[in-house]
């Protein structure tokens, strides 16, 4: 099982950071590793939305659907991807710190299989460093 938790505070309202970080559209602005985010069921984001992502990682190529399975605005968001070489579910939550100042935390869990399984401990490591940097960005892009 790969579980990997990254946070970071971001010098901005709760209300701007969730309404991007949410927003499937900004992905690849934000994510290091994702090339492109293509919606397959009408916007705006709800349950049970699902979009196709483009991303490299370790050097290949991915390709996956994320389904939203929970979606409370300004709060969280977990999507699970619904197919694809590595079964896996992301869950953003925001928390408030002041008016001016909001807690992000960014959890990927998974289970790997085949060739996934054999290097799923350097995988976790290398999750983690590119979520820093997801993270890292996104307080970049937001705080202007």
């Amino acid at each position: 099982m790969v579980d990997v938790l990254t946070e970071i505070v971001i010098k901005s309202p709760v209300e701007t950071v969730s309404e991007y970080a949410a927003n499937p559209d900004n992905a690849p602005e934000w994510y290091v590793n994702i090339d492109r985010a293509e919606w397959l069921t009408e916007k705006p984001l709800n349950l049970g939305s699902k979009i196709a992502f483009k991303a490299k990682f370790l050097g290949r190529e991915l390709s996956y659907v994320y389904e939203v399975i929970e979606y409370v605005p300004g709060k969280k968001l977990a999507m699970q991807t619904s197919e694809g070489p590595f079964p896996m579910k992301t869950t953003y939550i925001w928390t408030i710190i002041d008016s001016n100042t909001t807690r992000m935390t960014l959890r990927n869990q998974g289970e790997p299989s085949g060739f996934s399984k054999l290097v799923s401990p350097f995988m976790a490591s290398m999750m983690k460093k590119a979520n820093r940097k997801d993270l890292r960005k996104l307080k970049e892009i937001i705080e202007g």
